[in-house]
């Protein structure tokens, strides 16, 4: 019932990045695991006016329901250019436990900036800000 929830109902990660990614739980690893290929940021996402700039962000948590704990790990791009320019292949990767028993959730996220005199200012848009979860694993 969690894959595909977003947490920002004005700003929906699939109204907002348009290019396939592809998400991978290795459980045996722990590894969490998010690719996406080059694409042209300009085509591919829906930014709101002013942004000059953009950053992919992933996470995972290992949930422990009995104990109400968790491990969360996260990994982001830099902030990359909002061109027409392809960007460069996108890997992202977040280390849980290896061989974990407890269920592991993933959520992909993008984040908006805009450049002024040099410096990056986060968009806090709340229409465009998004984040999802793109993959429940249990065991």
């Amino acid at each position: 019932l969690l894959k595909g929830f977003e947490f920002n109902l004005n700003g929906k990660l699939g109204a907002t990045l348009f290019t396939p990614f592809t998400e991978v739980f290795a459980r045996p690893t722990g590894e969490a695991i998010l690719s996406i290929a080059p694409f042209a940021p300009t085509i591919r996402i829906g930014a709101p006016s002013g942004t000059t700039h953009f950053k992919i962000v992933m996470g995972a948590a290992e949930i422990d329901f009995a104990t109400e704990t968790s491990v969360f790990e996260s990994d982001e791009t830099a902030v990359l250019p909002y061109d027409s320019a392809d960007t460069a292949q996108i890997d992202l990767m977040a280390a849980l436990t290896a061989n974990s028993v407890l269920p592991v959730i993933q959520v992909l996220g993008i984040e908006f900036y805009q450049e002024v005199n040099g410096t990056m200012y986060p968009l806090k848009n709340g229409s465009y800000n998004a984040l999802s979860v793109i993959d429940v694993d249990t065991v």
